[in-house]
């Protein structure tokens, strides 16, 4: 697959990832209660909205590196700033799965992204170009929202608290035939 191919795929998929994020917190609107519940949902929401973004401008014009570069770099700052505002903020004791405890790989990835925009020939001894090594990371970007997605929408913030049901009285489930 061709990295215009690729990038392709990836934005369309991190859009449609995006919109599916939408309708499960729809489905959950406790988690907007809160502050710190409304921050971890932003903060899915945006693992998958820039590496989206990011797609988006890789397609624009591949043969001129400084449009990739230059957008990469600026997105993935702003990614990795929300995600260390968001761990700092995220710092109540509380039940926290794998990917949540983990989070500060989201950062590294981002300032990794932010590396190779501004230097891309740093991936060169391992055989990629820039823009090739920033596509692995985009791949691990969406694969960590999907762990963090799944872990806020099915772990409580308590032991003792059990998992809401997505379908409550307010929004009934199929009909019982």
């Amino acid at each position: 697959m061709d990295l215009s191919t690729f990038y392709a795929v990836v934005s369309a998929t991190c859009f449609t990832l995006v919109g599916l994020w939408w309708t499960a917190v729809e489905r959950r609107r406790e988690l907007l209660a809160s502050n710190e519940t409304r921050r971890l949902v932003g903060g899915v929401y945006l693992t998958f909205l820039l590496p989206g973004v990011m797609g988006l401008f890789a397609q624009v014009d591949p043969g001129r590196p400084g449009v990739w570069r230059t957008t990469f770099g600026l997105v993935a700052a702003l990614g990795a700033w929300s995600t260390i505002r968001l761990i700092q903020a995220d710092r109540r004791p509380g039940v926290r799965g794998p990917f949540r405890r983990h989070r500060w790989l989201v950062a590294v990835l981002y300032g990794v992204i932010v590396v190779l925009g501004a230097v891309p020939e740093v991936a060169a001894p391992v055989g990629l170009s820039g823009l090739q090594a920033a596509a692995l990371a985009v791949v691990c970007l969406v694969v960590l929202a999907h762990g963090l997605a799944w872990e806020l929408l099915t772990t409580p913030d308590r032991p003792d608290q059990p998992v809401r049901s997505p379908v409550s009285p307010e929004r009934p489930g199929p009909a019982a035939d």
